[in-house]
């Protein structure tokens, strides 16, 4: 075999150590080398592979700085660099290359800005720089990647404002929209969410099958590249293997976002996660959010929000994680659906919050204003038994037992039954009786 005609090179989950040697495969297209334990430096000549359609070197022990060159790859499409040790700058991707489509380096120490020339990858669908040390603002110029699904910025050093779009298409492909864990500071961009078009349901849409996010390399049938992303679920770090196109997400959470909750999220009746916790968010919480029926978890913890929790929010069908707590929210937890599902911790810190799951009662006054279960009636009791308690049905019980104890007493005793009915017929209330008339004898 010929090592100069090599064209696909995967030598994946093994165990191989040391430093990358000098690459001669110059008609080399894909090379995987992920889950290995190589380390030092990439060699700049890993840039003479300009075939090269899939680059996957993550989960190793690499260093350093990435060479610059391999942003003039023009023939690039996939780089995954994630979970390593690089540092310095990142490269000037898609400076001579518009053809790249996924670029992950997530989990390593890059710093800096994010690199302008990202502006030409008008094909780029996946964009996740999460968990490494830049330091910049949000680059209004996202917004132009019409392609873009995946946009995952967090744990980062991202500061300022979201900018505004300047264009009704921006993000209009978008499902994945993480910024957690920076210094984004301002209003929540209630306009952008308006362009989330693609967590919007559209009429006739099937939800039920489940379909995942179709790589650029599906031509290629001997590569097993899958995009991937590590999301917030529920409160716990999860790596999705494959992206659904059903898991719509928008975390925001740990920024210094200000202002209220805009009802503009309302419309985006596809989305599956809503993470808005640990912000300065104030206000109540939007009735309106209660339209989002495919929501499977809503997280609105530390924040200042004031107001009742809206029974709306008991539409949620698939709701499976709740979590408002530390807010000052008041007045009774709403009941039914998947509210009967949550447990204290989806509350606590709101003291003035009362009924179940918490052992606080609702006092007189609150619960005058409980809102009836939006599904009454299915579930309620009937009309004739909603005006009595089991307390009543005890008093009548115990009060006939003894009137007729005694009754019973003074029957024994006189021996007079016949008084006793005539004393109570004579306490009951007759109609008249009307005499009856005799038949008159005819004389004869």
């Amino acid at each position: 075999m010929r090592w100069d005609s090599l064209q696909f090179l995967n030598l994946s989950h093994n165990s191989l150590t040391g430093h990358l040697p000098q690459f001669r495969y110059h008609n080399l297209r894909y090379l995987d080398l992920k889950f290995n334990s190589l380390q030092g430096p990439l060699p700049s000549s890993i840039c003479n592979m300009g075939s090269l359609i899939l680059l996957d070197l993550s989960r190793n022990n690499f260093s350093d700085s990435v060479p610059h060159c391999l942003g003039s790859m023009a023939s690039l499409k996939v780089l995954d660099l994630r979970r390593n040790n690089f540092t310095g700058s990142l490269p000037p991707l898609c400076a001579h290359s518009t053809t790249l489509s996924t670029i992950v380096i997530n989990g390593n120490r890059f710093e800096g800005h994010v690199p302008v020339s990202l502006l030409n990858c008008n094909g780029l669908q996946v964009l996740d720089v999460g968990n490494n040390a830049i330091n910049d603002t949000f680059p209004a110029w996202f917004g132009t990647l019409q392609e873009l699904q995946v946009l995952i910025l967090k744990s980062n050093k991202f500061h300022g404002p979201i900018s505004i779009c300047q264009t009704k298409f921006c993000f209009s492909k978008l499902r994945i929209f993480d910024l957690s864990h920076n210094d984004f500071s301002g209003s929540l961009p209630a306009n952008v969410f308006g362009n989330f078009k693609a967590m919007i349901k559209l009429d006739g849409e099937d939800t039920g099958n489940i379909k995942y996010m179709e790589s650029m390399l599906n031509s290629l049938l001997v590569t097993s590249y899958e995009d991937s992303v590590s999301l917030v679920i529920k409160g716990h770090d999860i790596e999705l293997e494959r992206i659904s196109t059903i898991m719509t997400t928008i975390d925001l959470s740990r920024n210094h976002f200000e202002g209220v909750i805009p009802e503009t999220l309302k419309d985006l009746s596809s989305l599956w996660l809503l993470n808005l916790s640990s912000n300065n968010l104030r206000g109540d919480i939007p009735m309106k959010l209660g339209l989002l029926s495919m929501l499977e978890a809503l997280d609105l913890s530390w924040n200042r929000l004031i107001g009742k929790i809206p029974q709306e929010l008991t539409r949620m069908n698939f709701l499976a994680f709740l979590n408002l707590s530390q807010n000052h929210l008041v007045g009774p937890i709403p009941q039914g659906r998947q509210f009967n599902t949550f447990e204290n911790d989806s509350y606590g810190g709101n003291l003035d919050l009362c009924g179940r799951p918490l052992t606080k009662q609702c006092e007189t006054s609150d619960s005058s204003h409980v809102p009836q279960q939006l599904e009454s009636e299915e579930e309620g009791e009937s009309y004739f038994f909603s005006g009595f308690t089991w307390e009543s049905v005890v008093i009548g019980y115990s009060f006939g037992l003894v009137v007729g104890t005694v009754m019973w007493s003074l029957m024994y005793k006189y021996r007079k039954p016949k008084w006793f009915v005539e004393f109570f017929d004579g306490l009951m209330p007759h109609k008249r009786r009307r005499p009856k008339k005799r038949a008159q004898r005819r004389q004869t």
